[in-house]
């Protein structure tokens, strides 16, 4: 018989036995540290947001059971723990790292808190394991100076398997479809896919050069004319030779027409078994990103296309020396036909950590949108702020509608005395129609706008 509950399934896979504890650390956007001396793109802009993304390790405490542990850069609310608890959340066991940085992922944090060091080398000895959102060089330096094991491949494999490049060339392997493209590891190989991709340039086609390693939108750049292309072929010939390394990681492919964005998911196990977990579809109003719809609404042959796909692409990560969790972006085209891989994220992904709760709390025949809500604050806010703000709207059972506040923590993780800053409040909306959905959805969107 299936194991109902997914994190279950997740410590079968990694372990060999559900039973085991584990200790989970959300260092979203683990990207950055892989890309660390990539050759990238030219940067428009200037980072922002790194206390809101480093805060998102709050997810993860309803990743974990109640026999499990999260490393967490803040405590959380103690309101927004009981709201939790009251819903029948197995809660896991807290450890809060001291003088925490916004700046760095809750793994710097604990690295550089040598009480947090001894609580973990203290689970080690117990047999706790530990688990990420994805393996850098943090994670692994952060085992071996607690004597953790990791539930994971090591950082080289992962970096690899996330790797753009190898998303498109482990798709031309298997023979799954996808735009017109090329993948580029040398400049030359980059003059060579200009050259190519300026046919579709002037048959008035757009394409799009990615960094093998970018993340959250950084690292595209959509190219329609062949002076730009010039442009930015230069200055990437430029950094390699400054750099003296020859090395380069880019994808250049044709920006496509679609009807749709998927996202699904498959775990690979130890032993290279693959299970399909879901797919969802990304939910936009007017044209702007509203979060994860799911059910996906796809016919049987389209779910039966990309289940196969999982299970090909999982048995090549397998052979590759991945095993853990699988995120793969896909496309609907405007005739329903699939481009099954667009990206291949080999780690956790927003998705794996509403899988618990969905299961649990998303009944049969309804639909939930994973999303987020931005408020912008003058003051720190309390969740008893917001429950009272959003009474009537906040989830309060199995099947029922509303809201369930999945990430309290990147509301209030910019704060700074005397400065406004901005904030998110992340949740699962549940409802039994996508009218209802929309309502509810409303009727918060105005709540949280009329605050005073």
């Amino acid at each position: 018989m299936d194991e109902p509950d997914f994190t279950r399934r997740l410590k079968s896979a990694l372990l060999g036995t559900p039973d085991a504890p584990l200790a989970f650390l959300g260092n979203f956007e683990v990207e950055q540290r892989w890309a660390l001396g990539e050759h990238t793109l030219p940067r428009l802009s200037a980072e922002g947001g790194a206390a809101v993304v480093n805060h998102m390790d709050e997810f993860a405490l309803l990743l974990a059971g109640g026999d499990d542990h999260v490393v967490l850069k803040a405590a959380p609310d103690p309101v927004y723990l009981a709201y939790l608890t009251e819903l029948g959340i197995d809660l896991p066991t807290i450890h809060v790292v001291a003088d925490s940085d916004p700046r760095r992922t809750v793994t710097a944090d604990a690295l550089a808190d040598p009480a947090t060091l001894k609580a973990l080398a203290g689970l080690a000895k117990r047999g706790v394991r530990l688990t990420a959102h994805g393996v850098s060089d943090l994670e692994v330096e952060l085992a071996e100076r607690t004597g953790m094991a990791l539930a994971a491949p090591d950082a080289g494999t992962c970096k690899a398997v996330n790797s753009k490049v190898y998303s498109r060339r482990a798709a031309d392997e298997l023979g799954l479809r996808q735009p017109a493209g090329w993948a580029c590891e040398t400049v030359d190989e980059l003059r060579e896919a200009f050259e190519r991709a300026r046919e579709l340039i002037a048959d008035g086609r757009k394409v799009v050069v990615k960094e093998a390693l970018g993340v959250s939108g950084k690292g595209i750049a959509v190219l329609e004319s062949e002076r730009r292309m010039d442009r930015l072929l230069g200055l990437v010939a430029k950094q390699v030779e400054k750099s003296g390394r020859a090395r380069v990681g880019f994808v250049v492919e044709e920006w496509v027409a679609k009807r749709a964005d998927l996202n699904y998911q498959f775990t690979v196990a130890r032993g290279g078994d693959v299970r399909f977990d879901f797919v969802k579809e990304l939910h936009t109003e007017g044209g702007v990103h509203k979060g994860h719809r799911m059910p996906a609404r796809l016919t049987a042959g389209q779910v039966a296309e990309l289940t196969e796909t999982a299970h090909r692409l999982g048995k090549k990560l397998a052979a590759d020396g991945y095993f853990g969790v699988v995120g793969v972006d896909a496309m609907v085209d405007p005739d329903d036909g699939l481009y099954p891989v667009v990206e291949i994220n080999a780690r956790h992904n927003m998705s794996t950590y509403q899988a618990r709760v969905q299961e649990r709390f998303v009944g049969a025949g309804q639909i939930a949108l994973a999303r987020h809500y931005p408020v912008r604050l003058r003051r720190r806010l309390p969740f008893a702020e917001v429950r009272e703000l959003l009474r009537g709207l906040l989830l309060d059972r199995a099947g029922g509608t509303g809201l369930l506040v999945n990430n309290f923590a990147t509301v209030n993780a910019g704060h700074r005395a005397d400065s406004a800053f901005d904030g998110r409040l992340y949740g699962l909306l549940v409802a039994s129609s996508d009218e209802e959905l929309r309502g509810v959805d409303d009727d918060i969107t105005s709540r949280l706008e009329a605050r005073p």
